[in-house]
């Protein structure tokens, strides 16, 4: 059986899902970015299958910059993770209402 566009815009579409859930429902702030990291590797998916169906590198050249982007998102985040819980000693979204100390 081979595989064909369907197959993975379908897979893209359930791996966006999950994390979009993911994002709304959860209110653990790792758990919320693993789920935008899910959702932005649903997009390359989504590049890389339109890209091999159009036959143009066009895709593959984008998916580098979405994984740019992703790395310096989970830089800056977990940072920003990381001095919350310094701070608050809480990873819970409901719990930080401000920035304010």
């Amino acid at each position: 059986m081979t595989l064909t566009l369907q197959h993975y815009l379908v897979l893209s579409a359930i791996l966006f899902g999950i994390g979009m859930t993911g994002v709304l429902i959860r209110r653990n702030l790792i758990v919320m970015f693993m789920s935008l990291e899910l959702m932005l590797n649903a997009v390359n998916i989504n590049l890389a299958a339109y890209s091999k169906y159009l036959h143009t590198m066009t895709g593959q050249i984008f998916i580098v910059f979405v994984m740019c982007v992703a790395a310096a998102e989970a830089a800056v985040g977990l940072a920003l993770i990381i001095t919350l819980f310094r701070n608050k000693s809480t990873i819970n979204a409901d719990e930080i209402n401000s920035l304010r100390g």
